[in-house]
């Protein structure tokens, strides 16, 4: 096993806030780990010492085996790194193809000359056919991103972020919103990206179907990690059925 993201010590406080103390975990390449948790356990401040957004007072993380503590986001993202909202945010005037083709040209917009000797966005287009159709959106294509409903453009935010290349693939809620039928098609949407080679960090609520598609759950509560582990053994642990969904646990079978 190689790991691809190595965790050490992640420690941010907000004031007297602790958002996260001494946290540390690794994720193994080719994995789907899911970060789980209550609402404020950490969940979300972790995702962003991971991205760069925030600097944590302590922390070491490497990324492929390079040392990324202190780099910036932008420079993280271009070292692999891709993380999808849970708020989406596409180009609405912009069709589904044009949102991701723009996403798959990052490379040109970085590189000034090869923008300048560059000649149309026929591969950029390609590549978003290809990424469109894996989330299961390809028919959508031509259409633009205004007025689709909140499953189109879920798939769309996770298709914009395949196009980055990313070794790492960040999910923060991406069921969030969604209909029972929904969430369960686009968790097997993730799932399927998974099998494909794409390691993934998925946060997500919705604890059925965590259960059916993660392979490895790291629980926070209060900022502190109190399990680790394969989804059936953790949530059989007395404290991480407490901490996480208390009585609701009783009705949930790993």
């Amino acid at each position: 096993m190689t790991v691809l993201l190595d965790i050490k010590n992640v420690t941010m406080h907000f004031g007297g806030v602790h958002a996260l103390t001494d946290v540390s975990f690794q994720v193994i390449t080719d994995e789907f780990l899911c970060l789980i948790g209550p609402n404020g356990a950490g969940k979300t401040t972790m995702l962003k010492a991971i991205t760069g957004v925030i600097q944590p007072q302590k922390a070491h993380i490497t990324l492929n085996g390079k040392n990324i503590t202190k780099y910036p986001t932008f420079k993280r993202i271009r070292m692999g790194l891709a993380l999808t909202h849970q708020i989406v945010q596409p180009f609405y005037s912009m069709t589904l193809k044009d949102n991701v083709a723009l996403a798959a040209g990052h490379g040109r917009i970085r590189n000034i000359f090869g923008a300048m000797v560059s000649s149309g966005r026929c591969r950029e287009h390609e590549r978003a056919l290809e990424l469109l159709d894996l989330v299961g959106i390809g028919e959508h294509a031509d259409q633009p991103a205004s007025g689709q409903p909140l499953g189109i453009l879920k798939r769309l935010e996770v298709a914009r972020a395949l196009a980055l290349n990313p070794k790492l693939l960040l999910l923060d809620e991406p069921l969030a919103g969604l209909n029972q039928i929904e969430a369960g098609r686009l968790a097997d949407t993730m799932a399927l990206i998974n099998r494909k080679g794409m390691t993934i960090v998925m946060i997500e609520h919705n604890l059925s179907e965590v259960l059916r598609v993660g392979k490895r759950l790291v629980v926070l509560d209060n900022g502190r990690k109190i399990a680790e582990g394969m989804p059936g053994q953790v949530m059989h642990m007395p404290h991480v059925r407490a901490a996480y969904v208390g009585k609701e646990a009783e009705n949930v079978t790993a």
